[in-house]
């Protein structure tokens, strides 16, 4: 649709008022300022001069205070009433502990009515010290006029080290000093107050200075000079930057104080005196103290061509002394500041008209972009995306309310996509209702919400989501009477805590006649509209989530169902022989075992190993399903523990045949007899004949064990053996079941002489079309099988079977147990398995494969053998050489079991990482404490067996 565009925009119409206003308020504040700063500038000026004064009063006085102190302490001292220089130089010490505790004082010193005369200086300035030609080492000097002896005065200079030690003492006869006639002595006179002096020149050291003193009750003055200079660089620290002058001045216009102070000393020839106010070179103070008054206020006159400022302010901090500050500025530089302030403020003001326009329209533009974004969101919304949270909130509450509106909309239809999503998604219960009761609570604003699930077999409710806080406060079961969703509801609704809010309480009704459970939330709305709308809403949401519970549960109950099978199919297997019971049991958990410490590894090929739980799970089920293609190997074959087993241990049946000759023996024996052959030849003859067939028996039921290697000299023996013959009277077809007859040849005339052991045709039992495909070059083989298969299923004869060199089984039947993993794969790989099971058939069929590549049945590289694989085949071989419960062997202990797999582990038979896992993390001895008996548990010593392993050992 076309927008208007009759009018003004709102924004320039907003920026064109902002500047409008800023221009008229602008001229009227500098116009202000203007007036307000002429007026306020004089008065500065003087205020300034004013608290100059006082900062130099204060100054002054905090300079001099501590000077006044120490002349009231000295002024009743027994210094004063000293007649003589020792008893002076007795108070010495004191005079040099005041002249070190105030910094401003140069010397002090004391005259006495008679003219006598004592003095301490600090011999600091180089200057001083030249004039007085001081020694090198002299740091104090002690000035002294002694009238002891008559009218006679001794005058001596006593010069001391730092450590008032005597360097030299000079006696100056010329020294024409009399202490009475000083203007400190004669201003003291009288006086009980300290005085203190105008400036004056010092009399020894010839510098400027000012003098405090007073005179004692003995009619004695002491006193302390303190140099001018110290004024002066007062008044230099306080002058204001810039042109401005000050000066100090006496009432006769000498200088005190300036803060040049070579220019306010006047030399004339050896005299030096202050200068006067004319003597300066800045005409300007002379013309300022003419024309203005003792006052402080600011005075404005004319000084040649240039206009100036100044005023006069009285100092009162120097006691009697009546001095002035003069202080005087250009108006040039006076009026600079307003100057530039005006300046000033017509940037300011055109500054402030720039900042104007930026703000109006900024704010226009902040006005109006809340508009623009929320026509934009509505847009978006409108092509289903709800992924913006909202704008930013405005000034404008109409925009803010809107804003809210639309934005509790997007949040509520965000939740739902968010519930649908953990609905279709997420595969476990536990978090897939806690998701959904949090998305939905803050969709609606709900204070709690809460999931329910019934157990339809006792008519029970059981919390199955909250947070922690509400699942303290909600019943954690909640017994009903019935299934019944109305019942049962009413049930929970009264079981639920009373509380500010309304419960509101829905079934999840899915496909099942039962509900699945109860959807409990709190709501503060008291609205019964509002409440019956959300009502609704939360009535078709459950449809939905008790759908996906049902999903849900159906899912776990196959999944409990097909681990029942699993655990079933795995009881078979160890209840079909008790020769290797609770191998399919113990094999899994040892594998886990060693898969848990895998993933918390982080050393060599573990460091990133880790399992999810589906494949967790997926390792779970081939571990208890890795023999399960045992169930197609005979019973005689996995429990054959004598070589002439087969259903049926045969010994019997060569032991009658024995038994026949022992009598054919006997029956010879009693045939010549009657024959009347002489008796002791046919006893001896019996004898030995029975003699040889007892050995031959031992021999053979000795072979038939299988206990120990066959050596060449038996297989000699039992082919020997095998020549005797026995006469068969009856027909061996007879009693045969069809199988057996026909492996049978036909039956010749009887008796029939037979071999006492043979290896006849009927031993030979072909594939009969059932060879299995294991052969690599087999085109039937479909599953990368690389084995060699016997030329026949089974070969049952006697002396085949006797003359196996090691153990008990034959070719055959080691095919027929090895065959067991060739089933494990092809049935599992028959199975229609998910996309999350798909290795479960590899994880369970390559456990007999070694990492050298010379396992079976595919000759796998260790390349190709996965870590859970190789767990695999370590725990299958650890469990058999640990079992107890295997008849035909002897279970071995612990460490003999360990130093079997390190001999293992370095042949190429099993994956040495592996076994180093299995003996650092000793899951060996956490599975032994489990499953095996206290005597197998001996003591390991690990780094033997890692040698071992390693070939080190």
């Amino acid at each position: 649709m076309a927008l208007s565009r009759r009018g003004f925009p709102l924004q320039w119409v907003m920026v064109t008022v902002i500047v409008g206003i800023t221009l008229l308020l602008s001229a009227i504040l500098i116009t202000r300022a203007y007036i307000d700063q002429r007026d306020l500038l004089l008065e500065a000026a003087e205020s300034s001069s004013e608290h100059l004064a006082g900062r130099l009063d204060s100054a002054n006085l905090s300079l001099l205070a501590p000077v006044q102190n120490s002349i009231q302490l000295l002024v009743h001292d027994t210094l004063l009433e000293a007649s003589s220089l020792d008893q002076r130089l007795e108070r010495l010490p004191l005079l040099l502990q005041v002249l070190q505790s105030n910094p401003v004082t140069s010397a002090i010193y004391a005259g006495y009515p008679d003219g006598g005369f004592v003095l301490l200086r600090e011999l600091k300035a180089e200057r001083v010290r030249r004039l007085l030609q001081a020694p090198e080492q002299a740091m104090w000097l002690v000035q002294s006029i002694d009238h002891t002896e008559g009218d006679t005065a001794e005058r001596v200079w006593l010069f001391y080290d730092s450590e008032m030690a005597l360097v030299e003492k000079r006696e100056v006869s010329g020294y024409s000093f009399d202490p009475t006639l000083r203007p400190w002595y004669k201003q003291a006179q009288g006086q009980s107050e300290p005085i203190l002096t105008t400036p004056y020149l010092f009399f020894t050291t010839r510098e400027v200075g000012i003098t405090m003193s007073r005179q004692s009750a003995s009619g004695g003055v002491v006193g302390i000079d303190a140099s001018v200079e110290e004024i002066s660089r007062q008044l230099a620290a306080l002058k204001p930057e810039g042109a401005h002058r000050l000066v100090v001045v006496d009432p006769t216009g000498t200088v005190v104080a300036w803060p040049d102070l070579d220019a306010m000393l006047i030399h004339q020839g050896d005299e030096v005196r202050l200068a006067n106010l004319g003597e300066l070179g800045v005409p300007a103070l002379e013309k300022l103290r003419a024309v203005s008054k003792l006052d402080g206020r600011m005075v404005r006159f004319n000084e040649g061509e240039e206009q100036w400022f100044g005023l006069r302010q009285p100092l009162l901090a120097l006691q009697g002394a009546s001095l002035e500050l003069l202080m005087a500025v250009p108006a040039s530089e006076l009026l600079a500041g307003i100057r530039d302030r005006r300046q000033a403020y017509v940037y300011w003001a055109l500054s402030i008209t720039l900042l104007a326009l930026f703000i109006g329209a900024a704010m226009a533009y902040r006005l109006t972009r809340p508009l623009d974004r929320l026509s934009s969101w509505v847009r978006e919304l409108a092509r289903f995306d709800f992924s913006r949270p909202g704008i930013k909130p405005s000034g404008v509450r109409e925009v803010n309310q809107l804003n809210e509106v639309l934005g509790g909309m997007a949040n509520a239809i965000r939740h739902f996509q968010a519930i649908s999503h953990t609905l279709a998604r997420e595969q476990q219960l536990e978090r897939m209702l806690p998701g959904v009761a949090e998305h939905l609570k803050a969709s609606i604003e709900a204070e709690e919400s809460s999931i329910y699930l019934l157990d339809p077999e006792t008519s029970t409710l059981t919390l199955a989501s909250g947070r922690k806080e509400e699942s303290t406060r909600l019943p954690r079961r909640v017994k009903g009477d019935s299934n019944n969703s109305k019942m049962l509801g009413a049930q929970l609704e009264k079981a639920l805590p009373d509380g500010q809010g309304h419960w509101l309480v829905t079934p999840l009704k899915g496909r099942e006649i039962e509900p699945a459970g109860f959807m409990v939330l709190r709501i503060t709305d008291t609205d019964p509209k509002a409440q019956q709308a959300l009502a609704n809403f939360v009535d078709e949401l459950s449809g939905s989530a008790a759908t996906a519970i049902e999903t849900r549960q159906l899912i776990e109950a196959q999944k409990r169902l097909l681990d029942a099978i699993v655990h079933l199919l795995a009881d078979a297997i160890d209840a079909k022989s008790p020769h290797t019971s609770g191998h399919c049991e113990r094999v899994p958990e040892l594998a886990q075992m060693m898969v848990d410490e895998a993933c918390k590894s982080s050393d060599g090929e573990f460091e990133r190993f880790q399992m999810s739980e589906e494949q967790r799970y997926e390792f779970h089920l081939a571990a208890w399903l890795h023999d399960c293609g045992k169930i197609t190997t005979p019973e005689y074959v996995l429990d054959k523990s004598v070589k002439l087993d087969a259903l049926y241990n045969r010994i019997h049946e060569v032991r009658t045949r024995f038994e026949v000759l022992w009598r054919d023996a006997e029956i010879r024996y009693l045939k010549g007899l009657l024959a009347q052959e002489s008796e002791p030849v046919l006893h001896e003859r019996l004898l030995k004949e029975q003699a040889s067939l007892q050995a031959d028996f031992e021999r053979v039921a000795r072979l038939n064990l299988g206990a120990e290697s066959v050596t060449d000299e038996d297989l000699a023996a039992v082919h020997r053996i095998a020549q005797r013959t026995w006469e068969r009277n009856f027909d061996k077809r007879l009693g045969l079941a069809e199988i057996e007859l026909e492996r049978m040849p036909p039956e010749g005339d009887l008796p029939v002489t037979e071999p006492l052991l043979s290896d006849r045709p009927e031993h030979l039992v072909s594939w009969n079309g059932r060879r299995p495909p294991v052969e690599a070059d087999n085109p039937d083989n479909i599953w990368g099988f690389d084995m060699e298969l016997p030329e026949h299923q089974q070969n049952l004869g006697e002396i085949y079977n006797l003359t196996q060199r090691y153990g008990t089984l034959t070719p055959e039947e080691r095919f027929s147990i090895n065959n067991h993993i060739v089933q494990t794969i092809r049935m599992l790989t028959s199975l229609p398995l998910p996309r999350h099971l798909r290795r479960m058939p590899e994880i369970a069929g390559n456990h007999h494969e070694r990492v050298d590549g010379q396992g079976y049945p595919r000759r796998l590289p260790a390349g190709e053998l996965s870590v859970p694989e190789r767990i695999m085949a370590l725990a299958d071989v650890f469990e058999a050489l640990t079992a107890a419960d295997r008849p035909y062997k002897k279970a071995k202990t612990l460490s003999e079991s360990l130093r079997i797999l390190a001999f293992m582990a370095r042949d190429g038979h099993l994956d040495r990482a592996v076994f180093k896992l299995f003996l650092e993390s000793e899951v060996y001895l956490e599975y032994a404490r489990r499953y095996l008996p206290e005597e197998q548990i001996d003591t390991v010593d690990r780094r033997q067996l890692w040698l071992l392993a390693k070939g080190e050992g």
